[in-house]
C-alpha cells in the first residue's frame, strides 16, 4: 500500500494531514490509541491476510459499534491502569479520530495492554478532529462522508448514568487479567 494521504485538517492551530488507509478500532480503545495511552492494538489475524504486511502511518477510525458490556470492561481496564475513559457518550463514533504508525506486529509483548494473539506495535499516536466515514475490516482506503457528524444518536444506556454508578461485576476479564499480571 503507497503511502497516501487524505484530507487535510487542523489541530490546536497546526495542520495536520491524516494518512488515506485507516484501520478501524472500537471505542474507547480508539480514544486510547490517539491519546497515547495504547501503544499495542491486538488483532487475531491470520496469513494471507493482506494487513500483515502493512507497515506506516494509518489513520484510526473509531467504529459505529460499542455495547455497554465492552465499554464498561474497557474503562475499567484503563481505571486500573490510573486512566480516566471518557464518558460512552462523548466518544466520537463512525469516522476517522486521529492516526497512529505501525512499525511492527508481534506474537509477544510484555505490556498489560498486549491480550491478542498479534500485536501491532503502534507510536507517533495523535487525535483530530472528527471526520465521518464509514469503516471496513482490516486496513481500508477511507472516504470522507458528506455529513462529517459522529455515528448516531449515542445508545439509551449512554446516557442513562455513568460508569461509576452502573452495576456489573467488581472486575471483568480484562481488569483480572491486568490485576493478576501486575502483581
Amino acid at each position: 500500500m503507497a503511502k497516501e494521504t487524505a484530507t487535510a485538517c487542523t489541530q490546536e492551530g497546526e495542520r495536520m494531514t491524516v494518512p488515506r488507509f485507516a484501520l478501524s478500532v472500537r471505542q474507547p480503545w480508539a480514544w486510547a490509541i490517539v491519546h497515547g495511552h495504547k501503544p499495542v492494538e491486538n488483532r487475531d489475524w491470520r496469513k494471507p491476510n493482506p494487513g500483515l504486511s502493512f507497515r506506516g502511518e494509518f489513520a484510526v477510525h473509531a467504529s459505529k459499534g460499542m455495547t455497554r458490556r465492552e465499554y464498561e470492561e474497557a474503562a475499567g481496564f484503563m481505571e486500573c491502569l490510573g486512566i480516566s475513559c471518557p464518558e460512552a457518550r462523548d466518544l466520537p463514533r463512525g469516522g476517522i479520530v486521529g492516526q497512529a504508525t505501525l512499525g511492527d506486529i508481534v506474537k509477544d509483548f510484555d505490556n498489560p495492554w498486549f491480550f491478542g494473539r498479534l500485536g501491532l506495535m503502534l507510536s507517533d499516536a495523535k487525535a483530530c478532529p472528527f471526520i465521518g466515514c464509514d469503516g471496513m475490516l482490516g486496513f481500508f482506503e477511507w472516504r470522507s462522508r458528506v455529513s462529517g457528524n459522529p455515528a448516531d444518536t449515542p445508545a439509551r444506556w449512554m446516557l442513562e448514568r455513568s460508569v461509576e454508578s452502573a452495576p456489573g461485576p467488581a472486575t471483568s476479564p480484562l481488569q483480572a487479567d491486568l490485576l493478576a499480571r501486575l502483581t
